[in-house]
């Protein structure tokens, strides 16, 4: 029986006695007299759970089902328990509100309106005497309100281990079945453990231990203590610059941990939770306070690693590590902006500009296109694409650079990994947000007025503001034309007639020549490059150049025009330029947030001044991907390695070589094998390369082109 119909014949149950804050428990026993072939359990929650088998946990999905727009696609998920299996067993499933329900500044009614915590499960038992048993949630299990007395995505959580759970029929309840699809993403897991490096007393006398990295995930604590004890912690991303304990940039998130504890040695880990930090201050601690009794757990979106880079510049390669450790904290199901504030949501302008080198890093195919889903999902009829997906904040208006990600992002997806499904799932919603801007347009062929976010946290934004002074108006035009050129792509790609997008596009183009007849910017010189909006792009990259050296090598762009600037650079003949901004140290630049002690990527260029004083508590994440984005410029140009058909079917090998690097290493797992680019500067001040490649490709050195087989090849400069 397939997943879909064997799990709908269960009902949905809630515990009907409990508060809707209460985050239940629900049981099951039953017995089993036969030699049993296979045994496996369907099950999935309103809320995130976890089930645990005759005292064992069941599967290693962590925060399960994973957030998706439930009202429409609910994920449930399937277990093998064959080998778990006993003559008396006992289920026991603990839900929590996870992301179905939580409370936040911004957030929309519908997440708070949430009731419940509902379960649906069916144990389907088939025995090796052909017969077959369906052990099915209804009145017949029971429910009450766990250990887990208080858990809030944002606030953390209270667990009371000396609890004793009084059990009391659960009701059947009134949800629908017709949203329930089987695992689509990547399942959630843990995956490295990290032990403390110290443990720092604060000049205010706290007790905070340092990780030494910042993480998404959870600590897992080991205590011996009396019934009543406490436990609390507390998290955070940095110490303030005085050397305490720092939580204001979590806004009104409370991240903290209490556990109350039983009698004798005991462990915990949090897992309905999630936290993003590098510190915890510990608030209260029966005994003495060891660096032993504390682990921290990594925990994210369970995808392969595919992209390697070093080079010759210890700087540059922690910059390499923090993407990332970025890119991992930030892939929990959806692609977030940030783990640890009141915020966490999957917005849709950071995953556009991170899309390359996420998939480049990564294998990223099976995460984003289940997040595809939400966003079709999520797409209103007008084809609007909300900020975020899932719509956490009920939005009502779109932004250029935001909701292009509907195009953008599957487009990249098909690049990476050259399956056309992705396109043929997702045209229609690319299409129907060329057909959303061209309805909210004010002046034909170009996308002014309207509200956007423009190019974010630029560093030449005005005092007082968030937004770089790029104007809206050119930023939502370029990106106007590059989507619609992007729609002609994928149409042709899967045989379309895409006259009507061609047509447009000219018409955009030229509306835009006339109309911006010059760029103020230095992102708007990289949109006007990179997008094909320049009638002559190596004299746009003069002036961009010019700009950026008049800046003292310094860029100023924000969440728009950095995933663009050094590619921009490179197409206007500037590839030294771009490199030049890349070893940058000095204040906004990569590699100053390295100086400063980073170790994933900040959401604002100075998050920590030279003086280590803190910008602001506001707008202020130390785990924000985004700016990560300067990786695929050097996985494609530093190192040359090019897709020439989607999915590295044919290969381009270009590497760009700057003797300031000393070395270059770049490695990249493709569909078709591993892509391997190397240069070295030799103490002759030759240069040697070293190539491998899965399939035949091109490979251009400096000024000599050839074509090669599979293989592992040497080149030299000459």
């Amino acid at each position: 029986m397939a997943g879909e119909l064997m799990i709908k014949q269960a009902e949905w149950i809630r515990g009907e006695a409990l508060s809707d804050d209460a985050c239940p428990k629900y049981r099951r026993s039953f017995g089993i007299n036969k030699k049993i072939k296979k045994a496996e359990l369907y099950v999935t929650a309103q809320g995130v759970y976890s089930a645990v088998l005759n005292g064992a946990r069941i599967g290693n999905y962590v925060l399960a089902p994973g957030w998706t727009v439930y009202e429409k696609r609910h994920q449930y998920q399937i277990y093998d328990i064959t080998n778990m299996l006993t003559e008396e067993n006992c289920i026991e499933v603990t839900v929590a509100n996870g992301w179905y329900r939580f409370k936040g500044p911004g957030l929309s009614d519908k997440m708070m309106r949430r009731k419940g915590l509902a379960l649906i499960a069916v144990i389907h038992i088939a025995y090796k005497d052909g017969s077959e048993e369906y052990i099915k949630t209804d009145q017949g299990w029971e429910a009450c309100a766990s250990e887990l007395v208080y858990s809030d995505l944002y606030n953390g959580l209270i667990y009371d281990a000396a609890k004793e759970p009084v059990f009391s029929s659960a009701s059947i309840c009134k949800a629908s079945k017709d949203n329930l699809i089987p695992q689509e993403g990547e399942i959630i897991c843990e995956h490295e453990r990290i032990k403390p490096v110290s443990v720092i007393k604060t000049p205010e006398g706290e007790t905070v231990i340092d990780f030494g990295q910042n993480i998404t995930g959870y600590v897992e604590f080991r205590v011996n203590a009396n019934k009543g004890d406490r436990v609390r912690l507390s998290h955070a991303e940095i110490l303030s610059p005085d050397g305490n304990f720092y939580t204001e940039n979590y806004r009104s998130a409370n991240a903290r941990i209490e556990y109350i504890c039983r009698n004798g040695e005991q462990t915990f880990k949090p897992e309905h939770n999630f936290f993003g930090f590098r510190y915890i201050r510990i608030d209260e601690f029966p005994g003495t306070v060891r660096a032993d009794n504390f682990t921290a757990i990594v925990v994210h979106s369970d995808i392969k690693r595919t992209g390697y880079l070093s080079c010759g510049v210890s700087m540059l390669n922690k910059l390499f590590e923090n993407i990332i450790w970025g890119q991992k904290g930030n892939f929990l199901d959806v692609p977030t902006d940030c783990p640890q504030r009141d915020e966490r949501l999957g917005w849709t302008g950071d995953a556009r500009a991170f899309i390359k080198a996420a998939s480049y890093n990564f294998d990223v195919e099976k995460f984003f296109k289940k997040w595809f889903a939400d966003l079709r999902a999520e797409q209103h009829n007008d084809g609007l694409v909300p900020h975020v997906i899932p719509d956490a904040i009920g939005c009502a208006d779109a932004s250029a650079a935001w909701g292009d990600a509907a195009v953008i992002c599957p487009w990249q997806i098909y690049l990476t990994y050259g399956n056309k499904t992705v396109l043929y799932k997702q045209l229609e919603s690319m299409k129907r947000w060329i057909e959303y801007i061209t309805s909210a347009i004010r002046d034909k062929y170009l996308w002014t007025g309207g509200s956007h976010f423009g190019d974010w946290l630029g560093m030449d934004a005005p005092y007082g503001s968030y937004k770089g002074s790029s104007r809206d108006d050119f930023i939502a035009s370029a990106f106007y034309a590059y989507s619609t050129s992007l729609v002609i792509k994928a149409g042709m790609a899967l045989g379309e007639d895409v006259s009507y997008y061609e047509k447009l596009y000219k018409n955009i183009i030229s509306a835009f020549r006339t109309s911006f007849t010059e760029c103020r910017t230095q992102t708007e010189y990289a949109l006007s490059i990179c997008f094909g909006l320049a009638e002559d792009k190596h004299t746009a990259g003069d002036a961009l150049a010019q700009m950026v050296a008049d800046n003292g090598n310094r860029l100023t762009t924000g969440f728009v025009g950095t995933a663009y600037l050094l590619n921009a650079l490179s197409l206007g003949g500037h590839t030294k330029t771009a490199y030049d901004l890349l070893l940058q140290t000095e204040h906004p630049s990569w590699l100053f947030s390295v100086k400063m002690g980073a170790t994933t990527i900040w959401e604002h260029w100075d998050g920590i001044r030279e003086d280590g004083t803190i910008w602001s508590p506001d707008m202020n994440s130390f785990n924000h991907y985004a700016f990560g984005s300067v990786a695929d410029w050097v996985y494609e140009t530093a190192a040359g390695i090019h897709p020439a058909e989607p999915g590295f079917k044919k290969i381009i090998i270009a590497p760009e070589p700057d003797k300031r690097l000393g070395h270059l290493e770049a490695r990249l797992e493709t569909r078709y094998g591993t892509i391997r680019s190397y240069w070295i500067y030799q103490p002759d001040g030759v240069i040697r390369y070293e190539v491998s490649v899965p399939k035949k490709a091109r490979i251009i050195i400096g000024s000599r082109e050839m074509f090669c087989d599979k293989g592992d090849y040497i080149f030299y400069s000459t």
